[in-house]
């Protein structure tokens, strides 16, 4: 099941500095980022083998996942707040701000017969 994990930050007078750093419960592989999107719908799919870890950088958007008997949503508006989705996680990514920038960390390099298409 998805889950949320605060990740560290260190606030002053100047601003915040929030580091990824023995948080993320994995290795991570892969990076790559979303933005510009337009109402479209991103995701749909879970994946065999893949763990990810998705911090909205700038703006907001939100996540529904379904990892076969529970469904829940996700809003993600804060870049200290990363939502980690396990390998059962059927997920959706929409209602991004205009300005949103969502990144993700990934456990495994791209491979196309790691994902699942087919919603619970």
């Amino acid at each position: 099941m998805a889950y949320m994990i605060d990740l560290k930050t260190f606030t002053d007078k100047r601003g915040n500095l929030t580091v990824i750093e023995k948080t993320i419960p994995f290795e991570i592989k892969r990076i790559f980022y979303i933005y510009g999107v337009d109402q479209s719908r991103r995701g749909g799919h879970r994946h065999k083998t893949t763990v990810q870890a998705a911090i909205c950088l700038k703006g907001s958007c939100r996540i529904y996942n379904h990892d076969g008997v529970n469904e829940s949503y996700f809003y993600l508006d804060q870049p200290n707040k990363c939502l980690i989705l396990e390998t059962n996680d059927w997920h959706t990514m929409d209602q991004f701000s205009f300005d949103a920038i969502l990144m993700v960390l990934a456990s495994e390099y791209f491979d196309s017969n790691d994902y699942i298409f087919e919603p619970y």
